[in-house]
């Protein structure tokens, strides 16, 4: 299945049915009258948040999405059927963007969420409505209303806990691989990744998911490469492992370079936690490799670990240290929704 997350499709909501213009007239009934009864009320446009979609793929082919509209008022105070709502499923992490594509209307982000997006039109009035004592044989009924209807964008950012970040052939896909059943594409040149891709982790107790996304370059938020659009597709996880080439010969320069995008593309990606590795050690050796990581580490005074994806070298160090971090992240949103830390320092 081809990746897509970016769709624009456009919506329209049932309008409501006209009301009925009858009148009861049968011999031996004494009391007849007025009796044309409203409109149906039209279907809402529903979108829904599942779990078994994880790519907008569906909205290339289908782009119109019309909800069914309601049934015309009848005769005997029959009011008219309502139009049935149209649900469009979505994936988890669905975000609903106006035609412009810059205005977020709606966020998705929890499986089973929905929301109702337009609303359907009212039914139109029947002449019963307008019964009274003084208007005993009325001919006035109402149209149904009209539906809404409006272009959206829609845009999926995936739902993942950890994301992995760094230059073209830095190692991502084949670290990917390497721990997870994901099977991305892998080869030697760069941009082999051209779309997001997801693994399952599991290290001990830890479970999480990851996101690795196309490698970026220096000027990726001005366009370059395959620019910094992928990069929503980290902005919900709870951690980056930052995977750089160690075969390289400007380490210090190739982690600048990405630390710049991310604080160019902003959207807190720059504050997150980091995890830094240097990737391909193998090819080093020990003594080579270890200078190379003392080398980035005095530079950016931050730890720095080394990992081969595809000899395996520190690769479960390094999944133990996302899982760690991703635990201690959700212990901390929980701590702070149930208000352990407000008892905690209360007087």
């Amino acid at each position: 299945m081809k990746f897509l997350d970016q769709a624009k499709i456009f919506l329209h909501s049932g309008k409501g049915g006209p009301g009925c213009l009858a009148f009861r007239r049968e011999k031996y009934v004494e009391f007849g009258g007025p009796n044309g009864g409203n409109g149906g009320r039209g279907g809402d446009i529903v979108f829904e948040a599942v779990n078994t979609l994880n790519t907008l793929i569906d909205f290339r082919y289908q782009q119109h999405y019309k909800a069914e509209s309601g049934q015309y008022g009848m005769g005997d105070n029959r009011t008219g059927a309502s139009g049935e709502d149209l649900i469009i499923k979505v994936p988890v992490g669905t975000q609903i963007l106006d035609e412009e594509n810059d205005t977020v209307l709606a966020d998705l982000i929890e499986d089973g969420q929905r929301l109702v997006f337009l609303k359907g039109g009212d039914g139109g009035f029947g002449n019963a409505h307008f019964k009274s004592s003084t208007n005993q044989a009325p001919r006035k009924t109402t149209p149904g209303w009209p539906g809404q209807e409006m272009t959206v964008w829609l845009r999926l950012k995936l739902i993942a806990d950890a994301g992995l970040v760094g230059l073209p052939n830095a190692g991502k896909s084949t670290f990917l691989a390497a721990s997870s059943n994901a099977k991305p594409k892998i080869a030697d040149y760069p941009f082999t990744t051209l779309h997001p891709n997801l693994g399952v982790v599991k290290a001990g107790s830890y479970d999480f998911m990851i996101a690795d996304i196309p490698g970026l370059i220096e000027g990726a938020h001005e366009g370059h490469g395959l620019g910094d659009r992928f990069l929503g597709h980290v902005e919900r996880t709870r951690v980056m492992l930052h995977l750089i080439d160690c075969t390289q010969d400007d380490i210090v320069g190739a982690y600048n370079t990405i630390r710049g995008e991310l604080e160019q593309y902003g959207h807190g990606l720059d504050t997150k936690p980091e995890i830094i590795a240097i990737n391909k050690v193998d090819a080093l050796g020990e003594e080579l490799a270890e200078d190379q990581r003392k080398t980035l580490e005095d530079a950016i005074g931050k730890p720095v670990m080394k990992m081969s994806a595809v000899s395996g070298q520190g690769v479960k160090d390094a999944l133990y240290a996302l899982g760690k971090t991703i635990y201690d992240s959700k212990e901390e949103e929980r701590r702070i929704e149930s208000g352990e830390d407000d008892e905690a320092f209360s007087p």
